[in-house]
């Protein structure tokens, strides 16, 4: 007797391959992205894709979707057992392919109605009917679990709302097969789980899902098979129904090995203290009468990595740029001692000059000048450091450019290559070997793993390490507690603006810190 597992009962069809996806090889210069790919995807399932960043799961979806036209890629995509050749987006998505990318593609300015039916207007005789359009809109966003009015601006919401935008304009356009790229990297615990449960709502409803995620837990939550892909090829599918399937299996698949120790060994050597900041007070930077950081006191040690732990809006990253530079925020007051001097960081290259560098948690928008090449966003930070005479040194700058390339192994054909085309995990390296650059003494990491995969977070734990090791001072915002118990000395905790606890590490514990948050919570 067959046993049906109840996240497939109730679901048609699921024997029966909507998607097939075969020998698919995609090449770019230098690199081949896809090597002979085989790819089967059930009716009514949801299907995880799980891999390395730069194993090829984005490519593959852009194959799959038109992004990258028949004629650019060898193989066949065969779509409800016919072959089918995409020559852009507009083709897959008439057959009910929908694809969303990491990066969402809402316009900001423009409603959420505006946003829904983009390009797919209701209209007749070239004139929008506006009525239909918001009746429309609300029946959509219903599906979602929005209650926001149609007629909101995209930009007044936050990113878990934009994201289920984003579904409901998938859903105006008759989905069949939905494809997510990363859908909850941006959100938090609570936005999170409100979408992977709709997923597997339209699961139920029969709709086939594909979602791209680095958060193993999920893809572990909600998938009925998972696809594992390692440098451009499938290494192998996993049936969640008739297998136990455990985050290290997945990760041994992704990496090609076994991982029992995510994060690695470090023997602290802490010194003096580099880093004190005494009584930070920061209002905030839209809301002007608003104060937003409160008498925030904190030090950071030679040899140290200290972590700051929060929940969302807790002031984590607010204090990080409000100390370099002042780059966040207004009527900013508190001193701020470098060795126990007093320094001046009211501007960034004041900042940097200090001896501060801050990686920050955006590094597509803030962090890089994507469409510029490795050498160049490398030396950005320091130009006079590749300069002569006011002149950049060209051999100088990709002399510099070559050495972090080869120090913290970032994968690309050159240094020419552009930061847009690199991995997440890549691109981050990118980001870090700017400010390294800048021999900074102490270096602000906020959450500098974010959207990238295990084996390159071992990797840039491993970075961590050695800076410490060499005398620098390390200060780490990350939403991942497992993260800052594995890599930190000690732990600042904070909420609503305020440092409410400091944990060493033998204290320190998930436990103990949402029992901080919790209990400064009933305080304020």
């Amino acid at each position: 007797m067959m046993i049906v597992s109840p996240r497939r009962a109730g679901i048609l069809h699921m024997d029966k391959i909507i998607l097939e996806m075969r020998g698919i090889t995609k090449t770019f210069p230098g690199v081949k992205a896809l090597d002979n790919v085989s790819f089967k995807v059930r009716e009514g399932e949801i299907h995880a894709l799980v891999g390395e960043n730069g194993a090829g799961k984005s490519t593959l979806m852009k194959v799959l979707s038109g992004v990258y036209p028949a004629g650019t890629y060898e193989g066949e995509i065969h779509f409800d057992n016919e072959v089918r050749r995409f020559s852009t987006i507009s083709d897959s998505e008439e057959l009910g392919i929908i694809i969303i990318h990491q990066e969402l593609a809402l316009v900001p300015l423009l409603s959420i109605a505006e946003n829904i039916f983009l390009g797919n207007e209701i209209a007749s005789n070239g004139v929008i009917n506006w009525p239909a359009t918001f009746a429309r809109t609300q029946e959509l966003l219903a599906k979602v679990g929005l209650k926001d009015s149609p007629s909101t601006l995209i930009t007044d919401i936050g990113v878990g709302k934009q994201q289920l935008v984003e579904i409901a304009k998938a859903l105006s356009k008759k989905v069949r097969l939905l494809i997510l790229d990363e859908p909850t990297a941006s959100l938090n615990e609570t936005d999170s789980d409100a979408l992977l449960t709709l997923l597997m709502e339209f699961r139920k409803q029969g709709m086939t899902s594909i979602i791209i995620s680095h958060k193993l837990n999920e893809i572990r939550k909600v998938a009925d098979q998972i696809t594992i892909l390692r440098d451009g090829g499938a290494v192998e599918t996993l049936d969640c129904h008739t297998q136990e399937i455990t985050e290290d299996r997945i990760i041994r698949g992704m990496v090609g090995r076994a991982m029992e120790d995510r994060y690695p060994p470090r023997e602290p050597k802490i010194g003096e203290t580099l880093l004190e900041v005494k009584n930070w007070n920061v209002f905030h930077q839209n809301h002007r009468d608003r104060q937003f950081l409160h008498d925030v006191n904190f030090t950071v040690r030679a040899g140290e990595v200290v972590g700051i732990a929060g929940l969302m809006g807790a002031g984590r990253t607010e204090t990080a740029m409000s100390l370099f530079g002042k780059s966040w925020g207004h009527k900013i007051s508190g001193q701020v001692f470098m060795h126990g001097k007093p320094v001046d960081v009211s501007t960034i290259p004041k900042a940097i000059g200090a001896g501060l560098a801050y990686v920050t948690e955006d590094r597509k928008h803030l962090g890089l000048v994507l469409n510029n090449n490795i050498m160049h966003n490398t030396t950005l930070a320091n130009l006079d450091g590749v300069s002569n005479n006011g002149f950049i040194d060209e051999r100088k700058e990709a002399r510099v450019a070559s050495d972090y390339r080869s120090k913290l192994r970032i994968r690309s054909h050159s240094i020419y290559q552009e930061t847009v085309n690199l991995s997440g995990g890549n691109q981050q390296k990118v980001v870090l070997s700017k400010w390294l650059f800048t021999d900074p003494q102490v270096l602000i990491l906020d959450e500098p793993t974010r959207g990238i995969d295990v084996g390159a977070k071992f990797e840039i734990y491993t970075i961590i390490n050695q800076l410490a090791a060499e005398g620098k001072g390390i200060l780490m915002i990350s939403s991942e507690m497992p993260e800052l118990l594995g890599t930190c000395d000690r732990i600042y905790v904070m909420n609503e603006g305020r440092i409410v606890a400091e944990l060493s590490k033998g204290e320190a514990s998930q436990e103990s810190i949402m029992r901080a948050i919790m209990r400064s919570g009933e305080k304020h």
